[in-house]
């Protein structure tokens, strides 16, 4: 049974729509449907859906216009549902942003096993970016762990915060500015040095036992974590 995945249905044959709609809650999904361009847009902007099914040929705004303006706001996954079936319709619903295009007459089987292929590669991308690298040191942004060379390193909320904003950005060199914005908010207003204190917390814990440094001061620039060979 899939769990906490909800998807909008935007298709304007109604029986269609309907027969797709329990299907999909048979399914497991939670669903919404509409059957016009316009409502989809406004439904899309207001709820969080974990995928959307469209239809090209639908009234008000079209289904090519309504993923080309879904784009500029949401990155949700849009499976193309249509009766076009031309090579060039292919390419265009691509081309504007949608992750897949089926043509009707379809099987629902089908439909189905491209919902899983999409949500699994999310997962996928998801799992990957909840897990950040530099060199040695690993860091975890779900389970808050932090490693390096096998060794787990206890920091606390905020040299975490720090650090994760620092491997977020490797290479980059981050100003203290930028650093006091992200990871202590605008509205700050203590020591106007705390970066650097917070600096040599995470040093002294990640790099200060270990003979390759990941942590560098720029020197009137900022700070930046990069994992490169000095020799």
């Amino acid at each position: 049974m899939v769990k906490n995945r909800k998807i909008l249905v935007v298709e304007d044959e109604r029986k269609l729509a309907r027969f797709i709609e329990l299907e999909l809650k048979h399914a497991g999904y939670e669903v919404d449907t509409v059957n016009e361009g316009q409502t989809a847009i406004m439904n899309i902007m207001n709820n969080d859906y974990d995928a959307i099914i469209l239809d090209l040929m639908i009234p008000i705004i079209d289904g090519t216009e309504v993923c080309r303006r879904v784009r500029k706001f949401s990155d949700v996954p849009i499976i193309i549902l249509t009766a076009r079936d031309g090579l060039k319709d292919k390419v265009e619903g691509l081309d504007i942003g949608a992750n897949d295009y089926m043509t009707k007459p379809f099987e629902m089987e089908e439909l189905l096993a491209r919902l899983r292929v999409i949500f699994r590669h999310e997962e996928e991308v998801k799992d990957k970016n909840m897990v950040l690298t530099v060199g040695e040191l690993t860091l975890n942004k779900e389970t808050y762990e932090v490693r390096r060379s096998g060794d787990r390193k206890e920091l606390t909320k905020k040299e975490f915060d720090l650090l994760t904003y620092l491997m977020e950005n490797q290479g980059i060199v981050l100003s203290r500015e930028k650093i006091l914005n992200k990871v202590w908010g605008f509205d700050f207003e203590g020591e106007t040095n705390v970066v650097d204190v917070y600096i040599r917390f995470l040093r002294s814990k990640i790099d200060d036992n270990y003979p390759k440094k990941l942590i560098y001061t720029m020197r009137g620039a900022g700070y930046t974590i990069r994992d490169i060979d000095e020799s």
